[in-house]
């Protein structure tokens, strides 16, 4: 005999109504109902994911076709030759493994790395490119910010940069709390 799954019963259900086939019946439909409620959960939980997997690389790709397109991946000083510093930051824009573009500023032996990973990217005009950022991203310090670089004859400055939710911090191409030019930085290599 077996049961209205198709398994193995030892029980032989009379084949007309009664309470008991009602219950045992109901108990199958109950089964059969939480079965596919936890395959629908895992469908669903499933393709929302499938779609974030694929629709990074899609803005990858054009984030990085915006980068290359405006010349700037590769190395960026004041001056090439010179140690990084707080000065002479040096500034590299990269393509990570997986496709993310990774910007890195080195300061200098004293002080940190630090990475910014790029999650957008639009040319503004022939001279300036936008873009979004990841600050130390991963991390309980990652912080999205906004900026805009002038760009031309391989040369980079930042001119806007914003914490996204907090105060801009350069505007103009002026360090807002300390009246300072941002750098000009220079390609090298």
């Amino acid at each position: 005999m077996h049961s209205c799954l198709g398994a193995p019963s030892r029980f032989r259900l009379p084949r007309r109504g009664g309470l008991l086939w009602s219950s045992l019946r109901a108990v199958e439909s109950v089964k059969v109902m939480r079965i596919a409620a936890v395959v629908m959960f895992v469908l669903v939980g499933l393709m929302p994911a499938a779609a974030q997997v694929a629709q990074p690389a899609a803005e990858q790709a054009a984030i990085e076709a915006v980068l290359r397109e405006a010349g700037l991946f590769g190395a960026w000083a004041v001056d090439c030759d010179a140690p990084p510093s707080l000065d002479n930051p040096h500034v590299s824009i990269l393509l990570a493994d997986g496709g993310s573009v990774i910007e890195r500023h080195e300061l200098g032996p004293d002080y940190e790395t630090n990475n910014y990973r790029v999650i957008a990217a639009k040319r503004l005009s022939p001279t300036r490119v936008s873009v979004e950022v990841l600050f130390k991203p991963g991390s309980e310090r990652e912080q999205d910010q906004q900026l805009i670089f002038a760009v031309e004859n391989d040369t980079r400055r930042t001119m806007y940069n914003r914490i996204v939710g907090g105060p801009v911090v350069v505007r103009d191409g002026i360090v807002t709390g300390h009246k300072v030019k941002t750098p000009t930085l220079r390609r090298c290599g």
